[in-house]
């Protein structure tokens, strides 16, 4: 879905300058608290990189920054340098306001578009690139350059629209279209006065609701009076990668796109979806939550070999594999289903039946996961031995749902895994 642009070449770099977004931050404090905390680099590290040692010193390309997350970042990952690039001045001021306000001298900010990105001159060991690709005027061009300044081993984390959980807001694009609402302050105060009156039951309600692209008026803007925007279906996605020489990874919340998860687990189709091929099953399952407004994935090169493995189980050695908790991830104790010890949530999933109860023997293997002890140790540490079949297959059952579910990555390094080249 493609919504119709204006010939100026430039229409974005001046809606973005008009309308900067997202909304400035005014403190990096959690990010920097963050990026104090081992066992968060570990997780953001093994997430994209499962069997790769941390590198400290990584190059960081943030492609179209916005105004604060090249220097989410940098507070994020002091010890790596980070080059953000966006095409918008005033989004770009706004970064140098923090850069200046905690003294990164890690970021490095230029205003270039992300099809010129090439002219930096230098390679890069994690692209991210969340929220912009769907705004360019020709998107393969974007992400082959993306591509090519991706270092050998270099991870990209990308997100685009998604079409049908946006049908309510690709609604109003058209209506604004046709009532040629512009973007003056008057105008997008009566747009927004306008959104008070759709009926409960229209699209766009339950957006208005829960997303913050709504919450003020620069918000609003760009949410309804983008001047050039696109949406991708699952395969309209993985195509759009293969064609600009890029291998998807993984999702970087996958428990929406598996049928081994929430609800349609129990599902009549459940085993049906389960023998679809990876990208057959996330097209299907994408039809039948039907309310995705946003993908976000993990992607590599497409010459990138041995491809990085994203949970132990296919290793000989799985049992040397150390979980690693997400961050976003919640154990709740109360108001309890029968037989639950706990509840695992995820605060980062959009759908409520995306929570994992667990019982007592669990808990204990999830108190047990502490960033260091191996799959092994957590199972010695909550008094399951790992000598006897039934065992093994009760602890790899668990600790494979929570990696489905999003509550755990793996550190692969001490798991017989061959290290993905990074140079």
């Amino acid at each position: 879905m493609l919504a119709p642009a204006s010939g100026d070449p430039d229409v974005v770099r001046s809606f973005y300058d008009a309308h900067p977004y997202p909304p400035p931050v005014p403190s990096l404090d959690l990010d920097r608290e963050l990026g104090a905390d081992e066992r968060w680099r570990l997780a953001d590290h093994h997430l994209l990189w499962p069997a790769s040692r941390v590198r400290e010193h990584e190059e960081i390309l943030v492609a179209g920054c916005g105004t604060s997350q090249g220097a989410r970042y940098a507070a994020r990952h002091p010890h790596a340098r980070v080059t953000a690039i966006d095409v918008s001045s005033v989004s770009l001021e706004h970064e140098r306001r923090l850069r200046d306000q905690y003294d990164l001298s890690n970021l490095e900010l230029q205003e270039l578009p992300i099809e010129r990105v090439g002219k930096l001159g230098r390679g890069f060991d994690r692209v991210v690139c969340t929220g912009v690709l769907h705004h360019l005027a020709d998107p393969d061009a974007g992400l082959s350059a993306l591509r090519d300044v991706m270092k050998p081993g270099a991870a990209a984390h990308l997100m685009v629209y998604a079409p049908y959980g946006r049908a309510g807001v690709h609604m109003l694009q058209e209506y604004c279209r046709r009532l040629d609402v512009g973007t003056t302050v008057a105008q997008i105060r009566d747009l927004a006065a306008m959104l008070d009156v759709l009926p409960q039951n229209h699209p766009l309600t339950f957006l208005l609701r829960t997303s913050p692209d709504f919450q003020n008026p620069d918000a609003l803007a760009d949410a309804l009076l983008n001047p050039r925007e696109r949406a991708y279906t699952v395969p309209e996605l993985l195509a759009y990668l293969e064609r600009c020489g890029l291998r998807f990874g993984r999702w970087y919340r996958q428990a929406p796109y598996l049928p081994q998860c929430g609800a349609i687990a129990r599902s009549p189709h459940a085993r049906a979806l389960a023998r679809l091929p990876g990208p057959e099953g996330y097209a299907a399952v994408e039809l039948l939550r039907g309310t995705m407004v946003r993908h976000s994935l993990i992607a590599y090169r497409d010459d990138l070999a041995p491809a990085p493995c994203a949970q132990p189980f296919e290793r000989a050695d799985w049992s040397a594999a150390v979980p690693l908790r997400l961050p976003h991830t919640l154990c709740l104790q109360e108001r309890l289903p029968p037989d639950a010890a706990a509840v695992m949530l995820n605060r980062a999933h959009q759908y409520s039946d995306l929570a994992l109860p667990i019982g007592s023997a669990q808990k204990r293997m999830f108190d047990a996961i502490d960033g260091r002890r191996t799959i092994t140790e957590v199972a010695l540490e909550s008094d399951a031995d790992l000598g006897t079949t039934r065992t093994r297959d009760r602890v790899r059952a668990f600790l494979e749902r929570l990696w489905s579910y999003d509550q755990v990555v793996f550190d692969l390094t001490g798991a017989g895994a061959t290290p993905t080249t990074r140079t």
